[in-house]
């Protein structure tokens, strides 16, 4: 599995803005989509939420890629 590591400036960053962010997907609609098809994991744990709060040190998982998120500070 593909494993990037994602620097955030703020203390948490949204599932679904942070999809974007990291290039998985175009747009907002699309982030949605994956999210409500159960195809993300947070911590291991689908997770169906497009709002919830990822913070440094969470790993996120999305069809064979690996994010894990890191404080810029």
């Amino acid at each position: 599995m593909e494993k990037q590591t994602i620097s955030i400036q703020t203390g948490y960053i949204k599932l679904d803005s942070l999809l974007k962010f990291a290039g998985l997907c175009a747009t907002g609609g699309e982030a949605k989509e994956l999210i409500g098809q159960g195809l993300v994991a947070v911590n291991g744990q689908i997770c169906l939420s497009r709002g919830k709060k990822c913070y440094p040190g969470d790993l996120i998982e999305l069809e064979g890629a690996a994010l894990e998120l890191a404080s810029c500070s």
